[in-house]
């Protein structure tokens, strides 16, 4: 028997909203996302993208990147941006969240450690953006020993083309480490 915890990846206002990390078609993710999180709250973990202060001291291409987007960095965003997109913030606790200042939740490790504890196995992971964040998530995760489940119709990406490439890319590449579904296949096999 599998293990899993549901591991969902930047679901925060700042690219839900009106802003120039905006996703889109992020809104039409939701209600899949919720649903998972609704059903099993005490199995989820939200991960945050959490800008720094500025790009002073922030290391390599990580300053170009924020000098770029100065706009988006914690000096200058709204602090309510950072949080979960609505509804769900309601779901924590029980449900926990870990914030990142990277693409990967795996940097610090933190989350390894924590789910070493629990004695995880399987992730299956919703949120955005399918080719960054997501991405990254899931390929630490393969990296680590995790099986991944990837929830087709829970993830998001401002670039659909790169969506459907970072679908396809787990059906082909990581097919022993990966398994792509919806959420309705997933929430259905119980």
């Amino acid at each position: 028997m599998r293990t899993w915890l549901h591991l969902c990846i930047d679901m925060q206002r700042m690219f839900l909203e009106e802003t120039p990390w905006h996703v889109p078609w992020m809104a039409r993710t939701l209600d899949q996302v919720t649903e998972v999180t609704r059903r099993f709250p005490e199995r989820t973990i939200f991960t945050r993208f959490i800008p720094p202060p500025s790009p002073d001291g922030m290391p390599g291409k990580w300053r170009d990147y924020y000098e770029k987007w100065e706009m988006m960095t914690t000096n200058r965003l709204p602090h309510d941006l950072l949080l979960l997109a609505d509804p769900l913030q309601r779901y924590v606790p029980p449900a926990r969240i870990f914030d990142k200042h990277t693409y990967s939740p795996w940097t610090d490790g933190r989350l390894q450690r924590h789910l070493v504890q629990e004695r995880v196995d399987t992730l299956v992971i919703t949120g955005g953006e399918t080719d960054v964040c997501v991405m990254a998530a899931a390929l630490g995760a393969i990296e680590l020993g995790y099986g991944v489940v990837v929830l087709k119709d829970a993830v998001c990406s401002g670039d659909d083309d790169a969506h459907e490439a970072a679908l396809t890319l787990f059906e082909r590449r990581f097919s022993v480490q990966s398994e792509i579904m919806t959420a309705e296949e997933f929430l259905s096999a119980g």
